[in-house]
């Protein structure tokens, strides 16, 4: 997916819950998709203050709020405390493994565990909607 399909995206998500256009936030949505990690408001407005140095942190944390709100990206509230934010849109689901040591992210994919949550849910009679799995553990580099 390109940054003009994500911009329509955001701006139809914005023009429908009767929001005013603004060029900051899409010069916010520019740079966030410009990042390919999972990062925290606090990480986001570092890089964010570089290039737009007049905006402010609450205007980082209502813009990603946005973001989520029109699925471009997901919150990831992990064990840590923090809460990092990934893009979503156009990008395969993955799940995650976590080092517990140095934060470290792992984005995997593997069809056998898909097939084992569907198989659970429908022998518990639930319809999956969405999932997220997060593994926790150490990486290679931690356990030395």
């Amino acid at each position: 997916m390109s940054y003009e399909e994500e911009k329509i995206i955001f701006n139809k998500y914005i023009r429908d819950n009767n929001m005013k256009h603004s060029e900051q936030r899409e010069n916010i949505l520019e740079i966030f998709l410009g990042i390919e990690k999972h990062v925290t408001v606090e990480e986001l407005y570092k890089i964010v203050k570089e290039k737009l140095p007049a905006v402010g942190y609450a205007t980082i944390y209502r813009t990603v709020k946005l973001f989520c709100g029109s699925g471009l990206c997901c919150e990831l509230k992990l064990e840590d405390g923090r809460t990092r934010f990934e893009h979503l849109h156009g990008h395969e689901h993955h799940d995650h493994l976590i080092c517990e040591k140095c934060g470290r992210f792992v984005e995997v994919v593997d069809n056998g565990i898909e097939k084992l949550q569907e198989k659970l849910a429908r022998a518990n009679g639930f319809v999956l909607k969405k999932h997220r799995l997060q593994l926790y553990g150490l990486c290679e580099k931690c356990r030395r």
